[in-house]
Parts: C-alpha cells; structure tokens; sequence
C-alpha cells in the first residue's frame, strides 16, 4: 500500500472522487491553479502530492504548502493581530509580496474605505521538505485507486528533511522580524505540529511564550491534520511566541531591522483590487 494520503487535495481514502478527471486538470483546490509539483523530467505532469504517512509512529505529515490553505482558517486565525482594524474597514489577502530582506508568503490587511492600508499582518507558510522522490509511492497509490496496473514496489524512497527545513525557514524569519517589530507588526509562522515540535527539539525554544503574546511581533502557529471521517481536516493546535531577540536567541545569530511601515504600506496599496478581497467563502 502507498504511502501517499492525499492526492490533488483528496483523500486518497475516498471513492466518490473522479480520480482520471482529477489527474487530467491536475487542479488544487486550495490554490485554484494547476499543482505547482511537477516533474523535472515531464513538466506537464504535476505530482499532486499534498500529505504522506512517515516514520515508524505513522506521522501523516504535509509536504505542500497549499495544503494548509484549506478552508483559509490560517487567516481567519491571524485576524486578531490586526490590532488597528476598524469596523467598517476592508480586508484583503495579499500573496507573495517581496520587501526588502526577503519574500512574504501573503499579507492579511485592514485598509480603509479608500483602500489606504491601516494595518497589515505578515504570514509565512512552511511545510515539510523531502529528500529524495515521491514519484514511486505517487505510482503506487494510483494502481491502489484502481489506475494503474502491475506498478513494482518503491525502490526508491523518500525522507523528510527535517534539520534544513526547521533551519532554513528560521533564518528567513531572523531577515524579516526586526522589520515587523520596528513599526509594531506582526509576523506570523504557520506549521504543522509535528515541524514545531522537531524546532521545539532542537533548538532554544526556552524563552518562547507558550501562551501567544499579543505584545510579541513573532508567532507561531501550529495545526492537527485530524481525521474526519476518510478526509482530513486542519485544525489550530497551539500558538506561541517570541520578538526579534528571540529569534535571535534561537539561532545565536543578529538581525538588523530594515524599512518602515509607510514603505511597506505602499507596497500592499499597489496589489491591492477587488481580487484581493478576503472572504472565507
């Protein structure tokens, strides 16, 4: 049996689902595009691999940051941060907005009735890097489904490369939070439990609140993916934070603060349109 859980967003478990349709438009649900996973030797075939089981306790662990779009709760989540937001006052979802000390996965932002921004919260997404390939199991899991036939067994395998994946993402945080925390704003981590429990390992996590501060500028937020019925489900499952030299503190490293909340501020104003509204429908 495949190792694979979820397929193009659906359970692998599910037999209402149209899996030759599915394959053929290739879609995410959450990002409404096309799987941005394809293969390096076939462009035109998007891998569609979202969850897989993992270790000996069975970890259903998610590889695909689009994965935890589902639903838009990581948003609805972050609203509290916008300390500034007013009734009456628009909000918007901003992806992939470049400011200087790296990329930020989305802004969730308050602006006024001109669309002038009033406050804005930055959210990171970060899933779990795999080495080696998912190819095989993928194979696997369709002649499960029924799509396939005489499929061997993975002689390859896949691993989770937990060491570089904690410690990649917590140095791109350490670039950007003394820019967040200068003009009083919020950077938010989204992850699931089992990488915040890997960083919770081993790194300095002593000096993190285990109760989420609304004074600190750096937020962890970790999900479940908890099984309902043959779906799954993400579901908050603990927030913590930190400041700036707590990053710091957890890398043994410095940061230097960069731009403004005005610099940023027209940054978002020049994305912001009708597309950007947020709504949770």
């Amino acid at each position: 049996m495949s190792r694979i859980r979820e397929l193009f967003t659906f359970s692998v478990e599910r037999d209402d689902v149209n899996w030759k349709t599915l394959l053929r438009k290739q879609q995410c649900r959450y990002s409404c595009k096309r799987c941005f996973k394809v293969r390096k030797s076939q462009a035109n075939v998007s891998i569609g691999t979202c969850t897989v089981r993992y270790g000996t306790d069975d970890k259903d662990v998610v590889i695909c940051p689009h994965r935890l779009l589902e639903r838009k709760q990581i948003f609805a989540d972050c609203l509290h941060l916008l300390t500034s937001h007013q009734p009456g006052n628009e909000l918007h979802l901003i992806p992939e907005v470049a400011i200087p000390g790296g990329s930020v996965d989305y802004f969730l932002v308050s602006t006024d009735a001109n669309r002038k921004v009033k406050d804005f919260v930055g959210i990171e997404l970060q899933t779990m890097d795999t080495t080696g390939t998912v190819w095989p199991e993928r194979e696997l899991a369709l002649q499960d489904l029924g799509l396939k036939q005489g499929v061997p067994a993975p002689k390859k395998t896949f691993g989770m490369n937990w060491k570089m994946t904690a410690k990649t993402i917590l140095v791109q945080l350490h670039h950007k939070i003394d820019t967040f925390e200068a003009i009083n704003k919020h950077l938010v981590l989204v992850v699931q439990d089992h990488l915040l429990d890997y960083m919770k390992r081993e790194f300095a996590f002593g000096h993190v609140n285990t109760q989420a501060l609304i004074g600190d500028s750096m937020h962890f937020h970790s999900y479940k993916l908890k099984k309902d019925g043959v779906d799954f489900k993400l579901v908050l499952d603990s927030r913590c934070s930190t400041d700036s030299s707590g990053i710091s503190t957890l890398l043994g490293l410095k940061a230097d603060a960069n731009i403004g909340f005005e610099e940023i501020a027209k940054i978002l104003e020049s994305k912001i349109s009708d597309k950007t509204v947020f709504t949770i429908a």
